[in-house]
């Protein structure tokens, strides 16, 4: 895959759309879960995808106003159904994101969320810790300051969910702007200040990023390795082989319409198609 822009399906989501483009994504919805089934089917008797795969998440519970479709907001329920159905996971082993740093751990699942939800705290966190799960939690930081106002994690829950075990909180920029898009010196700002930020606030060193909105480029890989980041997370929809450049890492979106089925499936790698779609449509 070449490295252009990066532009995350899900986003098209998050803008909002008229009726009919919602009949039109719902159609989408059933063609995908279609032929990942026809995937499944034909990859019965093989193993999972081997690899490190990363789980993306964003809010658990909390309802999400530009998210008309409620994609991104998951029941605890269904939440804590995927985290005993990973935890039961024979075929592969939970690690943290920031393992894979190290050179013996190529293999595993990650879990991560994006944005920085309060619910991450009060109702993922306990859950994740009755599995035992590790977890990364990104946050935009300009975010932060909006916790008043907005489901957002405040700067003492920031602090309080980076003092928890097994969790790492991570950069996803300072204001949610796609990162492909801004200025050279918007973007060395919005990697620099995000990183900054947190490390003042939580006294730990920030060495991952998800890039906002899932857009990426080379340029935006350069300017996160200048800055410091050792980990940077895209939206692509993938696992990851040891070849993989860590600042480029697939992961596999996670949404609320996917039952227990569906998200073995994911782990599975029957879904790992969608990368080929979210290629192709870069193209047009």
């Amino acid at each position: 895959m070449g490295m252009g822009i990066f532009r995350y399906d899900a986003l098209r989501y998050k803008l909002g759309y008229s009726i009919q483009s919602r009949k039109i994504m719902n159609w989408h919805r059933v063609i995908a879960c279609g032929i990942s089934e026809i995937f499944a089917l034909c990859r019965k008797s093989s193993e999972s995808r081997n690899g490190f795969r990363i789980l993306l998440y964003h809010a658990v519970g909390t309802p999400i106003k530009e998210d008309f479709r409620n994609l991104f907001s998951i029941s605890p329920e269904l939440f804590e159904t995927h985290m005993a159905e990973l935890s039961q996971y024979k075929e592969t082993s939970i690690i943290g994101l920031t393992d894979t740093l190290n050179t013996k751990q190529k293999h595993g699942v990650a879990v991560t969320f994006d944005d920085g939800y309060r619910d991450n705290l009060t109702i993922a966190a306990p859950i994740l810790e009755r599995y035992q799960v590790p977890f990364t939690v990104f946050i935009s930081t300009a975010y932060i300051r909006r916790s008043r106002t907005h489901p957002y994690l405040s700067e003492a829950e920031v602090r309080m969910l980076s003092e928890k075990p097994n969790v790492t909180i991570g950069s996803h920029g300072v204001s949610h702007a796609p990162l492909t898009e801004c200025s050279q010196e918007k973007l060395r700002d919005e990697l620099e200040s995000s990183k900054h930020y947190l490390e003042d606030l939580t006294g730990k060193e920030i060495v991952s990023i998800s890039y906002p909105h899932g857009r990426v480029n080379q340029r935006v890989i350069d300017a996160a390795a200048n800055v410091g980041y050792k980990i940077g997370a895209s939206s692509i929809f993938n696992i990851n082989h040891s070849s993989q450049n860590c600042l480029m890492l697939c992961r596999t979106c996670i949404l609320e319409s996917d039952s227990v089925r569906i998200f073995r499936q994911k782990l599975h790698g029957d879904w790992d198609w969608c990368h080929w779609r979210q290629y192709l449509s870069m193209q047009q």
